[in-house]
């Protein structure tokens, strides 16, 4: 039986309480990629960054249109999405 590849948008809670959306094909290796200080320019100085919500998708094109409609959202409205589930800072 073949598993099909998962596709991921994700959210980040970086150490400035600031928050990063991305694409990966494999979170928890991406995670740690960011971690290291190697995964973005935006969390290279932000480390340690934790993952506070992530989608999985069929396709990848889904998956990106998932984080762009999410980056397009102010800081409220980002943190209504991924529904108060986690403890993140809100200024």
């Amino acid at each position: 039986m073949e598993t099909k590849p998962k596709h991921f948008f994700y959210v980040l809670e970086c150490a400035d309480d600031s928050l990063y959306a991305g694409y990966t094909n494999n979170l928890e290796k991406r995670i740690a990629t960011h971690n290291a200080g190697k995964g973005a320019k935006y969390t290279k100085p932000r480390t340690p960054v934790k993952c506070v919500y992530y989608e999985t998708y069929e396709t990848k094109q889904e998956a990106m249109r998932a984080e762009y409609a999410f980056k397009q959202l102010d800081r409220r409205a980002k943190l209504q999405y991924i529904g108060g589930q986690h403890e993140i800072s809100k200024k």
